[in-house]
């Protein structure tokens, strides 16, 4: 039956069902009796998925696996789903799930709570800061599907940097939050910051800090290179194309050292 379709098209059809339902990744690849990495690697066309899977995410999903393996299964097949929802509803499972939305507040607060604890190491200069952030970011969607900053990163050559970095800090240093300083590491000159204020911590819950001061005590004593070394062996950097936005979704093709999610036991938010 599943000739009809490439195993990527196949792939983002469960997705898009899967999302719309409401349905987490680990949630529905529980019900299935598969892991969550088999599920995320059936959705981005990697593996393939056997009739018995796909009878078991058609009940499951509610979906007709006639009108699943049709040309127009993503314009027609899912209306009556889109009846039992209002649109809010399916705009906060997306957003939820798949769409990073930047919180301009909390990525203030996870970076003044970084620098709080970095800022007086002299290996801790932008790149150091960055991949800090990208970490942090990463790992908490792999660890709960739930953006931390909501903050987007691009692939450049040193490595994932935060989109609008520049515009964040200049208006951290002008209402006093951050103060920028030069300083040399090593025979290289870098950019410093140190936090003017302290964070606030009602703004993160028990769950965002255990994830960053793991970040912090792993990584926050490496050099920039040794950071950026990593960071580009990090799957969502190595599969993402130069300059692109790196997509949240390819942490959960982490392996061993990067993956921090222990998959066999369901995180617990705090």
């Amino acid at each position: 039956m599943t000739n009809k379709l490439s195993r990527k098209q196949i792939g983002e059809r469960i997705a898009t069902v899967r999302k719309g339902k409401g349905f987490s990744q680990e949630e529905l690849a529980r019900l299935i009796e598969i892991s969550r990495p088999s599920l995320a690697q059936i959705e981005f066309g990697n593996r393939s998925l056997d009739v018995v899977e796909l009878q078991k995410l058609s009940i499951i999903l509610k979906f007709s696996m006639d009108d699943f393996m049709s040309a127009d299964f993503l314009n027609t097949g899912l209306q009556n789903d889109t009846e039992e929802n209002t649109p809010d509803q399916n705009n906060q499972t997306m957003e939820r799930v798949a769409i990073p939305v930047m919180r301009p507040e909390k990525f203030r607060n996870v970076l003044l709570y970084i620098l709080e604890h970095c800022a007086g190491k002299p290996n801790v200069g932008e790149t150091v800061l960055y991949k800090l952030l990208y970490f942090s970011d990463f790992n908490y969607y792999e660890m709960y599907e739930e953006h931390l900053t909501g903050a987007s990163y691009r692939k450049l050559p040193y490595g994932p940097v935060p989109s609008k970095i520049d515009f964040l800090l200049n208006k951290m240093i002008e209402n006093g939050s951050v103060q920028r300083i030069k300083t040399e590491f090593h025979g290289f000159s870098q950019n410093r910051y140190i936090p003017l204020i302290k964070a606030d911590l009602t703004q993160l819950k028990a769950s965002e800090k255990d994830v960053i001061d793991k970040v912090i005590e792993q990584m926050s004593d490496w050099s920039a290179v040794a950071i950026s070394d990593y960071s580009h062996r990090d799957m969502p950097w190595l599969a993402s194309g130069q300059g692109d936005e790196i997509s949240y979704e390819l942490v959960f093709y982490r392996e061993a050292p990067f993956s921090v999610r222990n998959y066999n036991q369901e995180p617990e938010q705090q």
